[in-house]
């Protein structure tokens, strides 16, 4: 396949996923600014980009464009130095029109990458990996919820260094990016001299507003974290007990359905048709009180499948044993 046996193929792929990378890149900056206007709105954000099955594939596909790119960045790398040879050992000066970062994409990459690790290591483990796996991450002795971003801003941001590994991070994502948003046209043939200047011009300014905003998040955040204004603001108090309950109420319904329930079949929803309390529902059928039969009537009305029958069951036992007690 010529997308692997060449040169031409093989930058093809690179340009393609270094696309994918600079959109997501700056819908993140995006993204995150809204946590520096509206702390509130930013954990909605976070709430609807949870494990939800379009997160999940849009993670996915950046998963895979990212170690994509990775891949046939090392592959081109060794490529262009077993072609080289021993001869780039004798060159000890560049060309003026030969940018620095040109010579050392490979070396900015695996600095991101670095940096890439430990941002999923602070964020996305702890949220959507979290909600995927079912774990709880726990701060000072109290529980997370997934979905609070700022909760987790003030954990990651509450301390200098991660600061100053950010900033770092985002000098080398400069570098890196500026390189790679011409050299991406300049691989799929747009390369006139006239719009190759242009689109220099273009990604110079599109990447520099990016890492500025980045930089401006980072410094706000760390701010904000040391102040504890994440965790004391009284709306975002109020955010995060609303979604504690919520994860609290979704881990309570199945245990009422079927450990709890005589019937496994029967469902929440039954149960709440049926005005059954949480605490009630493992005292007897469905829509009964503890210590009584639950009749078929009463759990057709609730709609709750598998209860009826269940509970004719206990009616027979009970008239055979009057019936028996008589004899």
């Amino acid at each position: 396949m010529w997308l692997t046996s060449s040169s031409i193929g093989r930058k093809l792929v690179m340009s393609i996923t270094g696309a994918f990378l600079i959109l997501f890149v700056t819908f993140h900056a995006l993204m995150n600014g809204v946590a520096i206007f509206w702390p509130a709105a930013y954990n909605v954000i976070c709430e609807f980009l949870g494990a939800n099955w379009y997160a999940l594939v849009g993670s996915l596909i950046l998963a895979l464009g990212f170690i994509l790119h990775i891949w046939y960045a090392t592959w081109l790398t060794i490529q262009n130095r077993k072609a080289r040879g021993s001869e780039r050992y004798e060159v000890t000066s560049r060309p003026p029109q030969v940018e620095w970062s040109s010579k050392n994409m490979y070396v900015l990459g695996i600095v991101i990458l670095a940096f890439l690790v430990l941002h999923l290591v602070h964020f996305w483990a702890k949220m959507q990996l979290a909600e995927i796996c079912g774990f709880e991450v726990m701060d000072n002795g109290q529980a997370v919820p997934a979905a609070a971003g700022t909760w987790f801003l003030q954990m990651t941001f509450s301390h200098v260094w991660v600061l100053i590994v950010y900033l770092i991070a985002f000098v080398a994502l400069w570098f890196h990016m500026t390189h790679g948003f011409w050299s991406m046209f300049q691989s799929c043939g747009w390369n006139g001299k006239i719009w190759m200047s242009r689109l220099k011009t273009i990604g110079n300014i599109w990447v520099t507003l990016v890492v500025l905003l980045f930089a401006a998040e980072a410094i706000v955040f760390t701010v904000q974290a040391n102040k504890g204004v994440y965790t004391s603001c009284p709306v975002l108090q109020e955010q995060y007990m609303e979604m504690q309950a919520a994860h609290d109420n979704a881990v309570v319904a199945p245990v009422c359905a079927g450990e709890n329930c005589p019937q496994a079949e029967c469902s929440q929803a039954a149960c709440g048709k049926a005005d059954c309390a949480m605490t009630e529902c493992k005292g007897g059928p469905c829509s009964c009180p503890e210590g009584t039969v639950c009749s078929p009537e009463a759990c057709q009305a609730a709609g709750c499948a598998g209860c009826a029958a269940a509970s004719s069951e206990t009616a027979e036992t009970v008239t055979v044993e009057t019936v028996t007690t008589n004899e």
